[in-house]
């Protein structure tokens, strides 16, 4: 578990990163940091504007050190999200920013399908539907966010992988599950505050 200090560490540098990103089209090198935050860790870096999502890109599983998974995506969110143009700097201003620090995905083991929504608690779990080379990852505050209940998480999954809605009932589908500590601006550029997805 991180501190908030150094949640809000993460937060100052995925916005200086992408400001500065954005304004000499140049990364900034992961700075020195305490062996804690170079340890390997899934990431994702959400930015909204007014309220709405403008671009959200992370790495899910921990194979980069933290501070260069956080670098990579704060960059990836503000320029390659396929969703939305690239953010310009005049954006700035306006845009909010978000650090989601995963724990290891954990495969669900059931032996009916049926049985995947027991296994999940929206607003705790993030979820990772897999099958056949497509893959959905949505993380746990979608789920409080929009109020959803665990079978309309999962659905929603399948629908992010580029899946049929109920695709998380076949026995093939593989489905795990992880949790985040999740830190957030107030507002853009301001306070940061820490939400978690942990029990």
């Amino acid at each position: 578990m991180l501190t908030l200090e150094e949640g809000k560490f993460l937060v100052r540098l995925a916005r200086q990163t992408v400001e500065g990103y954005l304004r000499t089209g140049k990364e900034t090198p992961a700075p020195a940091v305490a062996p804690k935050l170079r340890e390997r860790s899934g990431v994702f870096v959400t930015l909204t504007k007014h309220g709405e999502l403008r671009g959200c890109i992370g790495h899910p599983l921990p194979r980069l050190p933290l501070v260069e998974a956080v670098v990579d995506s704060a960059i990836s969110s503000a320029t390659s999200d396929p969703r939305f143009p690239p953010m310009t700097p005049e954006e700035l201003p306006e845009i909010k920013v978000e650090v989601s620090v995963l724990s290891a995905p954990e495969v669900i083991k059931v032996k009916n399908p049926r049985d995947y929504p027991k296994n999940i608690v929206p607003g705790r779990d993030g979820l990772i539907v897999e099958w056949s080379g497509y893959s959905g990852l949505l993380l746990p505050q979608v789920a409080t966010e929009y109020g959803l209940g665990s079978e309309e998480f999962l659905s929603h999954t399948c629908t992010k992988a580029g899946l049929m809605p109920d695709h998380w009932l076949r026995k093939d589908v593989r489905i795990s599950k992880f949790s985040a500590q999740i830190f957030s601006e107030k507002r853009p550029g301001g306070e940061v505050e820490e939400r978690t997805s942990s029990p």
